[in-house]
């Protein structure tokens, strides 16, 4: 594990423990309530959900939690869990969620691990998570509201809905901040670009998340108990559309995937030319600090890079448009970028194969050539993720070892920089595959 990952786990795991401690030494605070929470955690942590990158999050049990650490009256009666009562019933509803996976039949569960490897690594990443911003939301709220502070704010007055607010909303940049964490050390991207992923899934799911909570502890003080039914059920249909959503994402993932497999079975670019271009690209492209949905578009354009290949009448040696004229690159992208057009995937995606052999390319952006700024950067990495491959499968092709290949390929690469290639993606090209 990285640094930054062992820190996330050891908090928690240090949090959980201390407020175990204290709960078993002073007694549970309103069992009823107590007890009713943990159910909605541990059955919120069953119905999960899956977002782009791989990432799983479990709502309800998010804003049950959230909830929970800032309910204050509970149907005008006043209530004294404290802080690390909320953390020890977040523990044991992420707990008893994971019974199933334990109580599991061996067999199920090595057919489970085996196709769904990140699986638990992300349910240990979201426990975690969801452990620490409870606590951190319970520690700016109980302390306020036990001590009679909260009550000079009238709880029937706006002033009470927007200090609730604030803490839900810093608790929220908090969970952000930890996820970022986690993404940097789990996918290699710089902490900046994770997170500004993860705040911009504030403005998703995770302002449903913050809103639900909000919305229960603040109804939990005139309906009580009721109200975590009542405003978790639009949560739990909220999470259906972001269901059909993902199974949207997979149609398109499926056909990018034929298209990049089409030039290859006809014979036009050598087999795993698409996804070794593809991966070359995502590589370069973190190292430039891109961010999810920069990276998940670039990851589609340069898979079906090459489909405009498909309009040639004989196929180019070894799929190596890299070595063609510019003109003969430039009509190949054009077409490429006409087929991917009527095929839903994000028009952004055609914007960027069409401009692969754009002659503005290797230029400076913002340089004194005014094209050369409207030149995606998704192209120009494509363009030389595209390139190394090429001369690397033409080394081959002559005989030269995988160093020496590698060598000259780079040293061509350089020697390009500034005019044919982006002199800022070749120096990431060299750092990711050097």
């Amino acid at each position: 594990m990285h640094g930054g990952t062992l820190a996330v786990y050891g908090g928690a795991l240090a949090l959980l423990a201390l407020a175990f401690a204290a709960v078993a030494m002073r007694g549970i605070a309103e069992p009823g309530v107590a007890v009713a929470f943990t159910v909605l955690i541990a059955l919120g942590e069953c119905v999960r959900i899956t977002l782009p990158g791989d990432r799983e999050q479990a709502p309800i049990g998010a804003a049950g939690a959230l909830a929970y650490a800032l309910l204050g009256p509970l149907r005008g009666l006043p209530t004294a869990h404290g802080v690390l009562q909320v953390v020890a019933v977040t523990g044991v509803g992420l707990l008893l969620a994971l019974l199933p996976a334990v109580v599991l039949p061996h067999g199920a569960r090595r057919h489970r691990h085996r196709y769904a490897p990140w699986r638990d690594r992300a349910r240990r990443d979201g426990a975690a998570r969801r452990l620490l911003g409870a606590g951190f939301a319970a520690a700016i709220f109980q302390p306020l509201y036990n001590s009679g502070l909260v009550d000079r704010i009238s709880a029937d007055g706006p002033a009470y809905g927007v200090f609730l607010t604030l803490v839900a909303a810093l608790a929220a940049l908090w969970d952000a901040t930890l996820a970022a964490v986690l993404r940097r050390d789990r996918s290699a991207l710089r902490f900046p670009a994770a997170l500004e992923d993860e705040l911009r899934s504030l403005f998703g799911i995770g302002t449903a998340i913050t809103a639900t909570g909000l919305l229960v502890s603040l109804a939990a003080g005139e309906v009580g108990l009721w109200a975590l039914p009542l405003f978790c059920t639009p949560l739990l249909l909220a999470q259906v559309s972001f269901r059909r959503a993902a199974a949207v994402r997979a149609t398109t993932g499926q056909t990018i995937a034929s298209l990049a497999r089409a030039t290859e079975v006809a014979g036009y670019t050598p087999p795993g030319h698409a996804r070794r271009v593809a991966d070359t690209a995502c590589a370069v492209g973190r190292e430039l600090g891109l961010g999810t949905r920069e990276l998940a578009l670039l990851e589609y354009a340069a898979l079906m890079h090459d489909v405009g290949q498909l309009s040639l009448v004989e196929p180019v040696p070894d799929g190596a448009t890299a070595l063609l004229p510019e003109e003969e690159q430039q009509r190949i992208a054009r077409l490429g970028s006409e087929v991917i057009r009527r095929t839903g995937v994000p028009r952004q995606v055609a914007e960027q194969v069409a401009r692969l052999a754009d002659p503005w390319c290797g230029r400076p952006e913002g340089g004194s050539d005014g094209g050369a700024q409207e030149v995606p950067l998704a192209a120009r990495i494509i363009r030389v993720a595209n390139a190394h491959d090429d001369l690397l499968t033409a080394a081959r092709g002559r005989g030269l070892g995988e160093a020496v290949g590698r060598l000259e390929v780079l040293e061509v690469l350089r020697l390009g920089r500034g005019r044919v290639y982006d002199a800022r993606v070749v120096d990431a090209l060299v750092r990711v595959r050097g």
